[in-house]
């Protein structure tokens, strides 16, 4: 089938419809928490990246009347209209800002890095493997919470560790059980934050674990 975009169903290929593909793009948007300057969540259309295609091509050099062809436009206003220009002027003044606010930078922050800072950078990726998984805190910044990795939301879960975070579970289940019986409040309500983040991680298991079964259900069927 000549079509870029297609997936498994029923035993064979089927081309994807523009309405699946619609809420494909809301459901990514909405899982990154993409929104407009208002707070409201943003909605892609297939169409929108139609004009990012066209604006990056043509503003990368590509002739735009080569960009016309590829859109299938009969009328190069119509391609005018899709592409974004940004006029040189503006580029050459943002240029000439950037420049300038760099000549009030220390000059340090643009060297060459040492082997030491190199080696520093590289051991920051190496420790960010953790019990339950990996730590996906940006880079030059500390561990915020310590051992308890359960609670964090930068912790990626490792899907071969999930049956360390059902004991984790059943371990916090019957300490908060005797904080109950001692009437430790404090420490209740801790425990009950806890089982709130262990009941996230667990939902984060289940959509890798689909994704995972989504992407070798598509492979096997491309195969």
């Amino acid at each position: 089938m000549p079509h870029l975009f297609q997936c498994p169903s029923q035993h064979r290929l089927q081309v994807i419809s523009p309405n699946r593909i619609r809420e494909f793009l809301t459901d990514h948007a909405l899982r990154a928490r993409i929104v407009d300057v208002d707070g409201s969540p943003l909605r892609f259309t297939p169409h929108d990246f139609r004009r990012i295609f066209s604006t990056e091509t043509v503003n990368g050099g590509l002739p735009i009347y080569i960009a016309a062809k590829l859109l299938g436009h009969l009328d190069l206003n119509t391609t005018q209209a899709y592409v974004a220009v940004y006029p040189e002027e503006v580029i050459r003044h943002y240029r000439q800002f950037v420049d300038q606010r760099r000549t009030h930078r220390p000059s340090e922050e643009y060297r060459e890095p040492s082997d030491t800072e190199w080696q520093d950078f590289r051991d920051h990726f190496s420790l960010r493997k953790v019990a339950l998984g990996t730590c996906d805190r940006p880079y030059g910044t500390p561990f915020q919470h310590e051992n308890a990795c359960v609670r964090c939301p930068m912790l990626r879960l490792d899907l071969a560790q999930e049956p360390r975070l059902l004991e984790i579970e059943i371990n916090t289940r019957q300490r908060l059980g005797e904080a109950q019986r001692m009437q430790w409040l404090g420490e209740i309500a801790g425990l009950q934050e806890s089982l709130r983040h262990i009941a996230d991680k667990k939902q984060q298991a289940e959509r890798l674990r689909a994704q995972a079964g989504h992407d070798e259900a598509g492979v096997g069927a491309l195969g």
